[in-house]
């Protein structure tokens, strides 16, 4: 999910180049459709690569969107929901970007990530992975509602986790860092803290495959919100 662009369409391009077939579900048939073809042009012969265009806000849909996905690339083996807005402001937009903000880190996340629980559930195996963020770790001066919405994301992977490991399922947390994306263009950004879109991708494959059940991306990102997390309220106040 959110697979059109950033980090989503590095991951479908390190995934097919690992084996993978992939269902690539994001808003933009357009951008869906001409990923499908350049995937797809690499491997003649069976299509590697399968286009869904759906709005993770719709959620009356994604039931028998997901039985239908789970259908066309059985065995369903890995599910990434990777789909998130920010709004171009540092201080978190309007009330209408907040809840779409909401809407679409939250909710649509425990819709899809809840339909694919249940299914590795039924299954007895399988690997889920959500992208949060190192934003939701602790509250900072800045966009207050972005925060909020990595921090449930991140919660909600947790209490999955607790739920599929007896079930032979991994649930993986996966928390970038400052990554050079749509989402992030014309925000200043520390160049030495800023990965690219294909590092990101990589690391998160890697994870996908094992390791820890949270990954931060890339990982020097792990001391560094150590270290904000056990910071003083008094110093955090004071970080850009």
């Amino acid at each position: 999910m959110g697979a059109s662009s950033g980090i989503g369409e590095a991951l479908a391009k390190q995934l097919v180049a690992t084996g993978y077939r992939v269902a690539l579900v994001a808003r933009r048939q357009d951008r869906l459709n001409a990923l499908c073809e350049t995937l797809n042009a690499t491997t003649p012969g069976t299509p590697v690569a399968l286009a869904y265009a759906h709005d993770v806000g719709a959620y009356d849909e994604a039931p028998a969107l997901f039985a239908r996905i789970a259908a066309d690339v059985a065995p369903l083996r890995l599910v990434i929901y990777g789909a998130g807005i920010m709004p171009a402001t540092t201080t978190g937009g309007s009330f209408v970007d907040e809840r779409a903000m909401i809407e679409t880190n939250v909710i649509g996340a425990m819709r899809w990530l809840g339909l694919a629980a249940d299914h590795f559930e039924r299954a007895g195996a399988g690997t889920l992975m959500g992208i949060s963020s190192v934003a939701g770790d602790r509250g900072r001066p800045g966009n207050g509602a972005y925060q909020a919405s990595k921090a449930a994301l991140s919660s909600y992977l947790d209490s999955l986790r607790f739920r599929l490991k007896p079930k032979g399922v991994r649930v993986v947390t996966i928390k970038p860092g400052y990554v050079a994306t749509p989402m992030v263009a014309g925000t200043p950004t520390p160049k030495a803290l800023t990965a690219s879109a294909d590092v990101a991708a990589r690391d998160i494959v890697r994870a996908s495959r094992g390791g820890s059940p949270v990954a931060y991306v890339p990982g020097f990102w792990r001391p560094i919100m150590w270290v904000i997390r056990h910071a003083p309220a008094s110093m955090v106040a004071r970080i850009k």
